[in-house]
């Protein structure tokens, strides 16, 4: 059983266990610890969103770090993807991202990156985790000009614009574009509005006065309607919203409708095809991903995989079998040609390149997938739950999957990141999965009551 890690890092709420600075010191110590056994440059960058609790995290996890003996490199605010792309630039060992991403300011995480830009494997997390609770590494503190050292990179910021902006086609520019931009008080605030200007693009901004406790509040990818009445009443072409960590895109088109992560990479997949580089014409999504988009790939002549929730599973699934892209419904899109996880800033410029080559508007271009009716509930519960302990519960799943056939899928899963159960059925009929929907929360509420 995992004691830290869940599916996307260490994350709780801030100064409650596990997001203690004490535990931050010994996630430090112990990442700096394999580092130091493995490399020989030992360096560590530490990046950060804007949540008020990052001082204290960044601060414990720096101490622990170079209480092994190893250097630490501060890059401030920066988006996840960011840290990934700095650590790979700096030629660092790792690189540590503290956020919660798409939560609330009062939560926080850890995510750690290795030298090459992608995600810890399981292997190394669980490797951390028994270095902190068998207590291997207490004899082995350095002492006096053997402890690290702390310095802050004053250009991360810089180094990481000029990267995205030469993800976009260099005979292109942004000039005919108003984009309405959304940058949910987080840690794309200072680096995503100057990406699009630089281009050429005329930006409204929202989102980008953060306090430490607005982060995703009522803003960003997970409330994209603020950024969609925008769009709506300036007339703008397009609106994009990322989230707290700036790893996840959400759009609207030019008439304030949503579009999602699926539509997204239906519309990217099918630019690849053309472009014949979309290897083995196969996307990777997960399986919360719309059967429309499944639909969509077989009709442009690829095909899609799915994997669990996370884009770590996503890219994991990408390495094995080398594919270049995929993602999440949730807006995580995954470019693998350029960045080794989730952009939402790339994202958007992928999306963009794809509208001024095509001179069509994203309404248009987001026809190329019809998505299934789908609906998404969350049930907070008070205690973690075992689904296969609650009365009825798999009865009334074997019933449902029946009655839906093959037009549609159930999926109850629980959530990796916060002490939700999420309930997603899939059909023909939104009266059908609504019901359905409804049935299988309820019995989760009873039990989370009982």
């Amino acid at each position: 059983m995992r004691k830290l890690f869940g599916t996307d890092g260490i994350r709780g709420v801030a100064n409650i266990y596990p997001m203690t600075t004490e535990i931050a010191m010994q996630v430090g110590r112990a990442i700096a610890f394999i580092v130091k056994d493995r490399a020989k440059g030992h360096r560590i960058v530490i990046g950060k969103d804007t949540r008020q609790s990052c001082y204290m995290l960044e601060n414990a996890l720096a101490a622990g770090i170079c209480s092994m003996g190893v250097d630490v490199l501060l890059v401030g605010p920066l988006p996840t993807p960011g840290i990934a792309f700095i650590t790979t630039s700096m030629r660092a060992d790792a690189g540590v991202v503290i956020s919660a991403s798409h939560n609330p300011f009062q939560d926080n995480g850890i995510k750690l990156f290795s030298s090459d830009g992608f995600k810890l494997p399981d292997d190394v997390e669980e490797q951390i985790e028994d270095l902190i609770f068998s207590q291997k590494m207490e004899a082995l503190r350095p002492v006096a000009d053997e402890v690290g050292k702390a310095k802050r990179i004053e250009d991360a910021k810089g180094r990481y614009i000029v990267f995205l902006k030469n993800t976009f086609p260099k005979n292109y520019t942004l000039e005919d574009f108003h984009i309405v931009l959304d940058c949910a008080h987080g840690a794309t605030y200072k680096v995503a509005p100057h990406v699009f200007e630089e281009l050429g693009a005329k930006v409204t901004t929202i989102g980008v006065s953060p306090d430490g406790k607005n982060i995703n509040h009522e803003c960003g990818a997970l409330y994209p309607e603020k950024m969609a009445e925008k769009v709506k009443e300036l007339g703008a072409d397009i609106g994009l919203a990322l989230d707290g960590d700036g790893d996840r895109l959400i759009v609207c088109d030019e008439n304030g409708e949503v579009v999602d992560g699926d539509h997204i990479m239906a519309i990217c997949a099918q630019e690849l095809i053309v472009q014949r580089k979309l290897k083995k014409k196969t996307l990777v999504a997960t399986v919360m991903s719309n059967m429309g988009l499944e639909v969509a790939m077989e009709k442009m002549g690829g095909k899609m995989v799915r994997t669990g929730v996370g884009d770590r599973h996503v890219v994991a699934e990408m390495r094995k079998n080398g594919f270049s892209f995929g993602g999440e419904q949730s807006g995580h899109l995954v470019f693998l040609e350029h960045i080794t996880t989730g952009d939402g800033i790339l994202a958007g410029l992928q999306l963009l390149a794809i509208m001024k080559k095509r001179k069509k508007p994203l309404s248009k271009l987001a026809m190329v997938m019809s998505s299934f009716p789908q609906v998404l509930k969350n049930v907070r519960t008070s205690r973690k739950i075992d689904l296969g302990t609650i009365p009825g519960f798999s009865e009334a799943l074997t019933k449902y999957e029946k009655e839906l056939g093959k037009t549609g899928r159930i999926l109850v899963r629980p959530s990796g990141t916060e002490p939700v159960i999420r309930v997603m059925v899939e059909g023909q009929d939104d009266g059908q999965i609504n019901r359905i929907a409804d049935d299988l929360c309820s019995l989760v509420e009873k039990a989370d009551v009982n």
